[in-house]
């Protein structure tokens, strides 16, 4: 392992943190964390642990952090593993934050739940892996629009008739031009407004989803089968999207 012995130690101290933090997630939720919890389940001093973690905001940073490594990680990964068609890896990316926040709940909430009162997410530590997941649809679309792959030139056009196709290329109004624009510089992307803007309602209707069983907001009993339902909803994006949703 690299580091001094007391960098390792350091990190060591920190993980077991995080790794207490999560349980409280589960137990307690976000609003009820606990430092002096968190020292009696190491079997330390209060004191001992604010060396390493300054207030509750410091540890919920952490975990905020730590969660969405792992969710962008297991992201990546089935992204990667997808192939390269552009409908392969948008289900792939979309199949992997389902599981992932199906299976960490908690965790999934402290991301995309109600705001913890009081606490404000530091940009500067959290924007680069917050946005990991985002990027890489971003990417994904870009990549699709500039081989081609998508249906007759750009998002909707597949549920669009007559001359009303090719959507990818509608310019957006005036009051959002500038913030596409920004986008694409950012990220150093070629696909136009229209592609961009289907992006972001993707993006969007996809955690909506996502939220919505997590959270239990379908209500009991409405959909007898919610793998069903979820991966029904993902092909319907990918058309909307202008992609193939192939075997979804």
């Amino acid at each position: 392992m690299p580091g001094t012995p007391r960098e390792r130690a350091r990190e060591q101290t920190l993980d077991d943190i995080t790794r207490i933090g999560r349980l409280q997630l589960t137990e307690v939720g976000a609003a009820a964390l606990s430092l002096r919890a968190v020292a009696r389940e190491l079997g330390v001093v209060s004191s001992a642990v604010y060396r390493y973690v300054a207030n509750r905001d410091e540890l919920l940073t952490l975990l905020v952090v730590d969660a969405y490594t792992e969710l962008g990680d297991e992201v990546d990964a089935a992204v990667a593993a997808a192939g390269p068609a552009a409908a392969d890896r948008f289900t792939a990316l979309a199949l992997a934050v389902r599981s992932w926040a199906v299976r960490e709940p908690s965790r999934y909430a402290l991301l995309y739940g109600s705001p913890v009162p009081g606490y404000a997410a530091p940009a500067e530590r959290t924007t680069a892996q917050g946005t990991r997941v985002v990027t890489l649809l971003a990417r994904i679309m870009d990549d699709a629009w500039r081989s081609g792959e998508l249906d007759d030139g750009g998002p909707d056009a597949g549920s669009r008739g007559g001359g009303n196709r090719g959507g990818g290329n509608e310019m957006a109004p005036a009051e959002l031009a500038g913030d596409y624009r920004a986008i694409r510089e950012e990220l150093s992307l070629a696909a136009p407004d229209g592609v961009l803007a289907a992006t972001v309602q993707a993006w969007s209707a996809l955690f909506g989803a996502v939220s919505f069983e997590v959270f239990g907001q379908y209500g009991a009993g409405s959909f007898a089968d919610l793998d069903a339902l979820f991966r029904y909803t993902v092909r319907r994006l990918a058309r909307q999207l202008g992609l193939d949703p192939g075997r979804v």
